[in-house]
């Protein structure tokens, strides 16, 4: 859907997307039909993202700690900062806790495209930081580094998201000696609204699937103008991580909104996901990553949001649109300070893991 011929493209694409949006709801009576027995045992390791708990602030033994108490199996440390130093000896340190307690760590970091409105500089060049991670992955015995490409302000950069792939596929082929000597797996996330299923897809393609993979964020999907479920089914055989959260999607003036929200509190059928997850995804902790309290706006009526997607899929966005039909407006959250915060990231992350264990039946402890 090139924008230079809008007006043309828009009435086939909606044309379009009304057809395809006619028969989602028969997909979805058919899917309902497979649910797993509420609490029954899906054999899915259960675990979280420390994103989290962010405001707490703590290092890796603490989390890991916290992991234990949960009876969780495993654990995404999605960040280096998450560590105290990098010296072999004290990444050994946090791997034999990890051991000890009986938690896997999944690695992780943040973008490694140098072009993104998101990279940073604070570990070196985007070379360098890839280095970094691996390195540290390596040492702690994590089958995998999750990085990022950047954010859905990427997709307003000259070129366009399509260039930040080009990038970020540069930086990976750089590395891909050193991962696949380390027998590390670059993990590269749907975050923040910057790519869709499909283009994760390309770009791992492109780098190499024998060294690069998904880390499936279904929160991030619906931040992208996508079902999460359908995001799954495009990514699946790319999955080495996850990241997983619940949305609400509601219709408003302009568009549509999108809050994140507690599992099973959003629009996502988790009975159905999880059991299309353990069937494609075998091996794969399922991760939570709590974010909510605040909603997102996509004024998909107004002609100037859709310059970001140009190539966006009538199919995709009718099953999103199918979304916002069924929602409903709920209300942001504000802690009035940082205790008060860390609690409520606490108790929005506990209840959510206690809805995939008592309900969903994840976790194998």
């Amino acid at each position: 859907m090139e924008t230079n011929n809008y007006n043309s493209d828009r009435r086939t694409f909606i044309k379009t997307v009304a057809t395809a949006s006619a028969g989602i709801a028969l997909v979805g009576t058919a899917e309902a039909e497979s649910q797993t027995p509420s609490g029954a045992k899906t054999g899915i390791k259960l675990g979280f993202d420390n994103f989290s708990i962010r405001a707490m602030g703590w290092k890796a033994p603490e989390l890991l700690d916290y992991a234990a108490s949960l009876k969780l199996d495993s654990i995404l440390i999605s960040d280096l900062d998450a560590y105290e130093n990098f010296s072999e000896s004290y990444l050994k340190d946090v791997r034999a806790k990890a051991k000890d307690v009986g938690v896997q760590i999944h690695a992780g970091t943040w973008s490694i495209c140098p072009t993104s409105k998101f990279f940073k500089n604070k570990w070196g060049t985007a070379d360098e930081h890839l280095a970094l991670g691996i390195r540290v992955a390596q040492t702690l015995g994590s089958p995998v580094l999750r990085v990022i490409l950047g954010m859905q302000d990427d997709r307003k950069t000259e070129g366009g998201i399509e260039a930040r792939i080009k990038d970020t596929v540069k930086v990976c082929k750089a590395g891909r000696s050193r991962a696949m000597d380390a027998g590390v797996k670059i993990a590269i996330e749907n975050h923040a609204g910057d790519m869709q299923a499909w283009e994760l897809v390309n770009l791992i393609e492109e780098a190499g699937k024998e060294y690069v993979g998904a880390t499936l964020d279904a929160g991030n999907a619906t931040w992208t103008l996508e079902d999460p479920m359908e995001s799954l089914k495009i990514l699946a055989p790319y999955v080495l991580s996850t990241g997983l959260r619940d949305s609400m999607v509601w219709e408003y003036a302009d568009g549509a909104k999108v809050q994140w929200t507690g599992t099973g509190e959003g629009l996502v059928d988790w009975k159905v996901y999880f059991k299309k997850f353990g069937e494609v995804c075998p091996g794969v902790p399922a991760h939570l990553e709590i974010i909510s309290g605040f909603s997102k706006e996509y004024a998909y009526l107004k002609q100037e949001f859709w310059q970001q997607y140009p190539k966006a899929r009538a199919n995709d966005f009718a099953k999103f649109l199918m979304m916002a039909k069924r929602g409903h407006a709920i209300e942001p959250h504000h802690s009035a300070d940082k205790t008060a915060e860390q609690e409520y990231q606490k108790s929005e992350l506990e209840r959510s893991l206690k809805y995939c264990k008592e309900v969903l039946g994840l976790g194998l402890r």
